[in-house]
């Protein structure tokens, strides 16, 4: 890597002389600003050739003018292959996130369905993150809810259990799942192995697409029981097949001509972009997901769709199709890129008519209309936020919101919450948990909690962005509660040179009754907002959003202590072997009592684990 050094120049003089020390290599470069803050991150088959089109002093688009102007130095890095550019080039974009590049930044994983098969009753369920447990996976699909719709109709037709494995071995009677014809209670041997095995082979058979021959041997079944007149097993027979057309009824797209694609849709208004991805697997239609890259004003489709590709396929796995709504740049290119990385060949493809043409248009009015949503939304919530810093008297609509809120039960299990707000609204990955902490803190003192929550909120904001350049500084901070609070979080920002970021402390008012809000400022008498002022209702919006966030932690973390148990402590006893342990001895004081002989007449405990635990519990006394 080639670093020039920083010149106090900027502008297409300072590119100009980079052209003496670098050659036609394909490669990535990176244009800088004077304080080495990265402006743009791109990739080039030729980089001399590429640099001399920068070292110009016309002909370019206003933002690639301002991206020049602002352009102090320059890196670069040079690749064996114009492919390897564009892989590196699309990695760095999403580590820097570079002010002049297309950016996606909605970066979520998917989830898949899992088929288990590592017992004899295998268990069918959600699955995000990486593939490590044994098993078949299905997906992705677009989000929870859509894989949830379809596991609750895989249930209703193939009775498949979703209960862990823990609950599965202790029932002794079946569960609800069995009452409502979900599950065909394996774990009370109301099915046999095999018959259990041939519904798994029927669900992943309709999972690889196959449902019309499943449909086939059921109604086959259903005509057999009932000239045998087995009438409850054929209607039983009925339910399935129905629930199956069910299925396939909901997914509503159901492509014959394609197999395995993402169908691709970009729509440009005003500056702004929607990208809109349907999910095709198995001929079925797995959800669709919309998304928003960070766009400029003169920045044309191909350049955002192609960025959009590079970035989103990063971290994920193509499939052999993407069928796109126009042509990118570099469409062979990133064929090659997504086809190396997967191992088999990836098409990209820009359908002018039949099926896939039809699939296109689809995506393309729902990337259409999600934009035109979004816009409204944005809208109505710069018209809130100008609404706020009239209200409190503040500089500008603050573009950024930090809401804070405690939760507990008598001081146990304490938790503090943040959550964020700005012009695109609740900004869910800024959102923080903290752990209360405070040894010396009495059980229920919220003003506590609350000086640590701030307290280790500023100070990493001190460290990490001292300059405030970052945007991670909020322009309102927004509390839970009234004139106590409000004064005790200015003395905590008082005591780290933070007085200049306008705080409200917001109370319920007379008989506590929501829309009798009261308004508390640092040297300011209450205040209250009309009880329709939309304002009042985004400020409501804004708190219980906090408190929900908050509550949903504490609860996480309450149900984490419930299940936690001293054997969780010991070195080398993982899940499976504390399941193991408890199902022997009953309990982890049993286990705690236990000598050495015991402990190793357990199921896949070592000597060396059981002297370990042994030694565990006998040292604490």
């Amino acid at each position: 890597m080639t670093d020039i050094s920083e010149t106090p120049k900027t502008g297409y003089e300072v590119i100009q002389g980079y052209l003496k020390t670098i050659d036609g290599s394909p490669g990535v470069y990176r244009m800088l600003d004077s304080e080495s803050r990265v402006l743009y991150v791109g990739k080039a088959r030729n980089l001399r050739a590429r640099v001399s089109n920068y070292a110009r002093p016309s002909g370019h688009s206003g933002r690639i003018m301002r991206m020049i102007s602002n352009t102090a130095s320059m890196m670069f890095l040079t690749t064996k292959t114009e492919t390897e550019a564009l892989l590196l080039e699309q990695n760095l974009i999403k580590q820097l996130k570079p002010k002049f590049n297309v950016l996606l930044r909605d970066d979520k994983s998917f989830p898949n369905i899992l088929v288990t098969d590592d017992q004899d009753y295998p268990q069918i369920k959600k699955h995000r993150g990486a593939k490590k447990e044994k098993g078949s996976y299905y997906g992705p699909f677009a989000s929870a809810g859509a894989v949830n719709r379809t596991l609750n109709q895989l249930q209703r037709v193939f009775l498949l259990r979703d209960c862990s494995n823990a609950m599965f071995e202790s029932r002794t009677r079946p569960c609800l799942q069995h009452q409502i014809k979900r599950c065909s209670a394996p774990c009370v041997g109301k099915i046999s192995p095999e018959e259990y095995q041939k519904t798994v082979q029927d669900a992943q058979k309709f999972l690889n697409g196959k449902s019309t021959d499943i449909q086939g041997r059921l109604a086959t079944e259903m005509a057999k029981a009932s000239e045998e007149m087995e009438f409850e097993r054929a209607a039983a027979l009925r339910d399935r097949i129905k629930a199956l057309t069910q299925v396939q009824t909901a997914q509503g797209i159901n492509p014959q001509g394609v197999s395995e694609a993402d169908i691709i849709a970009l729509h440009m208004a005003q500056g702004q972009a929607c990208v809109q991805v349907f999910f095709i697997r198995a001929n079925q239609n797995w959800g669709n997901r919309d998304y928003y890259p960070r766009v400029g004003p003169d920045v044309d489709a191909a350049e955002v769709l192609e960025a959009f590709i590079g970035q989103f396929y990063d971290t994920r796995e193509p499939p052999r199709q993407l069928i796109l709504s126009n042509e990118i740049e570099n469409m062979d290119l990133m064929a090659d890129a997504l086809s190396g990385k997967l191992g088999r060949k990836v098409e990209l493809l820009v359908p002018q008519r039949g099926e896939k043409a039809e699939l296109v248009d689809g995506a393309l009015r729902n990337a259409r209309e999600s934009l035109a949503r979004k816009m409204a939304e944005t809208a109505t919530q710069t018209n809130l936020l100008k609404g706020l810093a009239e209200a409190f008297d503040l500089d500008g609509p603050p573009q950024r919101i930090e809401v804070y809120d405690n939760s507990h039960i008598q001081g146990t299990n304490a938790v503090g919450g943040m959550i964020v707000a700005g012009p695109d609204g609740m900004m869910k990955n800024q959102y923080r948990k903290f752990n209360i902490r405070g040894e010396d803190l009495t059980p229920g003192d919220d003003f506590g909690m609350m000086k640590e929550v701030l307290t280790r909120r500023f100070k990493r904001l001190l460290k990490e962005d001292p300059d405030r350049k970052l945007g991670m500084w909020p322009e309102l901070l927004l509390i839970d509660g009234g004139a106590g609070q409000v004064s005790a979080v200015a003395s905590i920002m008082r005591e780290y040179g933070v007085e200049d970021i306008p705080m409200v402390g917001v109370a319920k008012g007379i008989d506590r009754d929501a829309g009798k809000e009261e308004f508390y400022r640092v040297g300011k008498r209450p205040m209250a907002l009309r009880h329709n002022d939309p304002v009042l209702y985004f400020i409501q919006r804004l708190r219980d959003e906090a408190h929900r966030f908050a509550i949903g932690t504490h609860r996480a973390k309450r149900a984490k202590a419930v299940g936690a148990t001293p054997l969780d402590d010991v070195p080398g006893v993982g899940a499976a072997r504390k399941r193991a342990l408890l199902a022997h001895f009953g309990s982890a004081k049993a286990v705690g009592r236990a000598n050495l002989s015991d402990l190793l007449a357990v199921d896949g405990v070592s000597r060396a684990l059981a002297e370990r635990i042994y030694a565990f519990f006998h040292e604490r006394g």
